[in-house]
């Protein structure tokens, strides 16, 4: 079986389309690496880039990437809604096929370490390549954001795994790791009020919120949706607030259930969903799962209609794409958002 990785670093720039097609290049320079997608976001200031290849053209091409976005964004300028610690904020490593996850482990640590001390950025490992419990969550690292990582990384506990021990203010800090396939997904709210989308993520995000009680003593309420990680935001370009969750383990918590469970939370506070946001690429599986879902809702029976002729795959990513609104922003057009497809 051929050996391949995807790579999805998040770059802290969605807005200057030059430094974004500059780290593209970059990455395209390297032989046999295929760029999937660029899906980059104004408001969040962030963008995602996918591409897949063998083992070692992937580190390359990553390594590529990160350099140019090192020399081309200055993290003491920037501004956006989504959380981040550098100008390359992560950069995971999942394998695809022909590689076992302790492999991608392997290659991320050699990535780790030809990004650290000969480009000056402090590197976190996380998910399976860290090296403690705190640093697998992606959320624990970044948690106070670059303005507090200078004060963060002077904690002996905070000492970076691969580079400088000092914080680098025009880069900040880089997270690499392997993991398993995420959604990174937002669901769209019929409201501009970001206290609503908070509380909402609140109670979906499997590590839940904490309330206090009359006594003064804080109780945890646990979320409802397992493998999930939620934060609510307004997005001006859009003019409404969303939920922006990733799913961790699709096959803990499915696309569709995550936002069904948005919309009945939504209700409770009087706000209606009008759809949802894919952000990068997910597999068929979620998309034919979902549209099973949807046509089933609608009283149809997508297994065995009356013809005795199953339901098509195409038909079942159209039920999927109108039931979870994923047109509801911008057009959404299945093949240059599926995997497989472009695979």
């Amino acid at each position: 079986m051929k050996k391949i990785i995807e790579c999805v670093p998040n770059f802290s720039e969605g807005r200057d389309d030059t430094i974004i097609q500059a780290i593209a290049e970059a990455i395209r320079s390297v032989e046999g690496i295929k760029l999937l997608h660029i899906d980059a976001g104004r408001a969040a200031n962030r963008t995602v880039i996918t591409f897949v290849g063998a083992p070692e053209a992937v580190v390359e091409a990553a390594f590529r990437g990160i350099q140019k976005a090192a020399n081309l964004i200055d993290m003491r300028q920037h501004t956006g809604e989504h959380p981040c610690i550098g100008a390359t904020d992560v950069c995971p490593l999942v394998p695809i096929s022909g590689v076992t996850m302790a492999d991608v482990v392997e290659y991320s640590k050699q990535l780790a370490a030809r990004v650290g001390d000969p480009l000056s950025i402090p590197v976190f490992l996380y998910e399976k390549s860290a090296t403690l419990p705190q640093r697998r969550n992606l959320a624990t690292i970044r948690s106070g954001g670059y303005e507090c990582f200078k004060e963060k990384m002077a904690l002996p506990e905070w000492k970076p795994d691969f580079g400088p021990s000092i914080f680098n203010q025009k880069t900040g800090a880089t997270v690499i790791g392997a993991r398993d396939f995420l959604i990174a997904y937002n669901v769209n709210l019929a409201t501009k009020s970001v206290e609503i989308a908070r509380k909402i993520a609140q109670n979906i995000r499997e590590s839940g919120f904490f309330t206090i009680l009359p006594n003064g003593e804080k109780q945890h309420r646990a979320g409802l949706l397992k493998s999930v990680k939620a934060i609510g935001w307004y997005i001006e370009e859009y003019g409404c607030a969303q939920v922006s969750m990733n799913l961790t383990n699709i096959n803990v918590t499915a696309v569709h259930e995550a936002f069904e469970a948005c919309r009945k939370i939504a209700q409770t506070y009087g706000v209606a969903v009008t759809g949802s946001e894919l952000i990068g690429l997910m597999p068929k599986r979620v998309m034919t799962e979902a549209g099973l879902f949807y046509l089933k809702k609608e009283g149809k029976n997508p297994i065995a209609p009356p013809s005795g002729i199953g339901v098509s795959e195409a038909e079942l990513v159209k039920a999927a794409v109108d039931g979870l609104g994923l047109n509801d922003l911008k057009d959404f057009n299945p093949k240059e958002r599926i995997i497989e497809y472009l695979l």
